[in-house]
């Protein structure tokens, strides 16, 4: 068995793994960098592009796992992309939003290099995208014909309880087998519960460490943190301020949205219009239409009947009357620029009557993660086009994650009992906690940390 990791940077990038098993190939995600633009976002395709590929399966529809997808489709166009059922209703449009904001970024930044794809190359591929139950095993080399004398390698997509459609991926051959966990939510959020990671077994574990450096505090849970969360959302309203939660489109403002409406069914918060993005709201609709097939609590609960959804149009953040207590749950949750969210923010970082509450992960590197690292009453540099700004608004960060905690994928490892495990989709620190772990509690297992462009074997 071998595996390349073609991630171009040691973080948490572009994920793409290049495996190989009992001559047969295999592409598990084929993501964009958050942070780095034009070909520099994208995986170490060059590396394997002579390689005969027969298959690409993608873990879930979040950019950093599926936003190169096109570009894969060019250096192999006769490998068959495979998906959850619930992804296949996603990835279509994922892919097509990315193309809007790949041009709008080429005219209002100049990066000549987008966008990396278009529409009409989004449309000519999608004859190819499969969409599969969770848990039924599927044949991914059977399209050409089986190669050296081997049965095809099987394929199994087990719910992974991060965003809709998310899944880890279980790749069994003849005599090996791998698991490969995405992102994987080990607890159950407001809608979606936990994943569904029972009884897996295999000989090599691919695992996320995302969450590898963060240490829960003594006495944390979930439910402490949005009950601080709903605190907060009355005293700022209290004081007639509004509140800026900024969200990832898929996943995330679906969380905070049902949060919302539990808040308001159960009189904690009056009735009133919940301001959104058009691509939430896009998301949000599929959440709801496809709420039947889906591993969730709340199952009757209809987010567009339930709330009064108000889609902002473009410029309408900018010139909104900001007095009275509005709450606005919109999309770039690390209030990238060009977005309502980053200029809705410049509008309220001055003024202590308002509030932006965190509610996900924010790099360092951008204008969320240097709101959330400045001093109260601090001046810093928001953005290039926002400028220096001082942070007067009232911000908090909530835990609300919809990764597994370090404990929760550290005995997830004791239970699969791999021979080898490769770490992957995290930054240095978090990795690094996650192999001295495994070797600190099981020796015998072989812990890799593939560098860009390295291939290994298991």
């Amino acid at each position: 068995m071998k595996i390349s990791n073609l991630n171009p940077a040691t973080d948490i990038g572009a994920s793409a793994w290049f495996l190989e098993l009992e001559g047969h190939r295999l592409l598990m995600d084929a993501g964009t960098h958050p942070k780095r633009e034009g070909r520099e976002s994208l995986p170490l395709y060059s590396l394997v592009k002579d390689q005969d590929l027969d298959a690409i399966a993608i873990s879930h529809c979040h950019h950093d796992h599926v936003g190169s997808l096109p570009v894969a489709m060019r250096y192999f166009p006769k490998a068959h992309v495979l998906m959850s059922e619930l992804s296949y209703f996603l990835v279509e449009r994922v892919l097509h939003n990315s193309v809007n904001v790949m041009t709008r970024q080429r005219d209002e930044c100049g990066i000549r290099e987008y966008p990396l794809f278009s529409h009409d190359e989004v449309d000519e591929i999608e004859p190819l995208f499969q969409g599969f139950k969770y848990n039924r095993e599927v044949d991914w080399a059977a399209f050409p014909k089986t190669r050296g004398g081997f049965s095809s390698p099987t394929l199994e997509f087990y719910d992974a309880g991060h965003a809709l459609g998310s899944a880890g991926l279980l790749v069994r051959g003849q005599k090996e087998s791998l698991f490969y966990t995405g992102d994987v939510c080990f607890h159950d959020q407001t809608l979606l519960r936990t994943a569904r990671f029972d009884d897996i077994k295999a000989d090599v574990l691919v695992m996320e460490t995302t969450r590898g450096g963060h240490e829960l505090p003594p006495g944390f849970s979930r439910q402490t943190e949005i009950e601080r969360l709903t605190n907060s959302i009355q005293r700022v309203l209290a004081r007639k301020g509004s509140i800026l939660i900024p969200t990832f489109a898929l996943g995330r403002t679906q969380e905070i949205l049902a949060l919302l409406a539990l808040l308001m069914a159960q009189r904690k918060l009056q009735p009133q219009p919940i301001y959104i993005g058009g691509l939430g709201r896009v998301f949000t609709e599929i959440y709801d239409l496809e709420s039947h097939r889906t591993h969730r609590q709340h199952p009757d609960l209809q987010l567009r009947e339930a709330l009064n959804l108000v889609v902002l149009e473009k410029g309408q953040a900018e010139k909104m009357r900001l007095t009275g207590g509005r709450i606005f749950v919109i999309t770039a949750g690390m209030m990238s620029e060009n977005t309502a969210a980053h200029n809705l923010a410049l509008r309220m970082i001055g003024d202590p009557t308002q509030a932006i509450f965190l509610v996900g992960y924010t790099d360092p590197d951008t204008p969320g993660g240097r709101l959330r690292t400045a001093q109260p009453g601090e001046t810093f540099r928001f953005s290039p086009t926002g400028g220096e700004v001082t942070k007067r608004c009232e911000c908090e960060e909530f835990d609300l994650t919809a990764h597994a905690n370090r404990d929760e994928l550290l005995e997830f490892v004791g239970r699969v009992e791999p021979r080898a495990v490769l770490l992957g989709h995290g930054e240095d620190a978090a990795r690094n906690w996650f192999e001295e772990q495994i070797r600190t509690r099981w020796p015998k297992i072989k812990v890799i940390q593939p560098k860009p462009g390295q291939t290994v074997e298991a």
